[in-house]
């Protein structure tokens, strides 16, 4: 569906399946951010961990030439983008559901720090509660090697070898320049996603799922920004899957993959409505 120049998918459950879960509270909105690359198929596989548990879900990827251009060179055309898709919830009358992100890689997650930003400057967001988020295969930082894998996956087989290796070449040296080189220099003009959301992270929790297999994020960038989120009082936890390829936890164990998201979920759910609180002091008095 069209908003906007914006492609993007809304699926509203069956009223019945989405009782017998949340029956007594509103049920949640999922907004899953697709990788570079990621066709609405693929991302409709993810989505329907959410569906089958009565939410709403959003979809939508952001265009490989604002993933691999627009932010390689500092132009902050997904911060419009991630203003679009806050609007549609309340397009949709969804703004008083609770509100659940699932991104993926650093695609996602460039749009994600967008959102994040907006949530915690724009007034006009101030009422939404955003209650947790699934990251899976990200973030990364100034990985010039797996950002060239990740560009090479996205191209396809189809590219002539010419191109393909034209288009690297040139990718690589920009990368390299802006986001190795000059960025000491520049990063106070235009953060990277990395950095701008670890310097400056969102309150609710986090689900990380990772990999030490993957060849495109590397593990011990996720695990510091972990860490440093949990220093700065953000409830973090994380999985990792150990011998799986960047983002193909999923297509490796669907049902642990599709349990975590889930469980995390009603977990947050769980969080939102006091229940956890009430269950530690209930304990805590025994």
């Amino acid at each position: 569906m069209a908003d906007d120049e914006i492609d993007y998918n809304i699926v509203f459950p069956d009223a019945v399946v989405s009782d017998r879960h949340w029956r007594g509270t509103k049920e949640p909105v999922v907004v899953l951010l697709g990788w570079a690359g990621c066709k609405d198929k693929h991302l409709s596989k993810y989505s329907s961990i959410y569906n089958e548990q009565g939410c709403v879900t959003i979809r939508y990827t952001a265009p490989l030439k604002t993933v691999f251009i627009s932010e390689s060179f500092g132009y902050k055309e997904m911060k419009s983008t991630a203003l679009k898709l806050l609007e549609i919830l309340y397009d949709y009358e969804v703004e008083n559901s609770p509100i659940f992100f699932h991104t993926f890689s650093n695609g996602g997650f460039m749009l994600y720090r967008y959102i994040v930003e907006l949530l915690h400057s724009d007034k006009q967001f101030s009422s939404l509660r955003v209650i947790g988020a699934v990251v899976d295969s990200a973030p990364g930082s100034g990985n010039v090697r797996g950002a060239l894998r990740a560009l090479t996956a996205t191209l396809g087989p189809k590219i002539s070898p010419v191109l393909r290796y034209v288009l690297l070449a040139l990718f690589a040296v920009t990368v390299f320049l802006l986001r190795v080189v000059l960025y000491p220099l520049t990063k106070y003009i235009h953060k990277n996603h990395y950095d701008a959301v670890k310097d400056r992270p969102p309150t609710w929790p986090h689900f990380f799922l990772y990999s030490r297999a993957d060849q495109v994020i590397r593990h011990r960038d996720v695990e510091i920004f972990m860490k440093t989120l949990k220093q700065k009082g953000v409830a973090v936890d994380s999985f990792d899957f150990a011998s799986t390829a960047h983002v193909s936890h999923f297509r490796d164990f669907p049902e642990q993959y599709a349990s975590k998201c889930r469980n995390f979920l009603v977990a947050c759910m769980e969080d939102l409505k006091g229940s956890k609180l009430k269950k530690r002091q209930k304990v805590l008095s025994q």
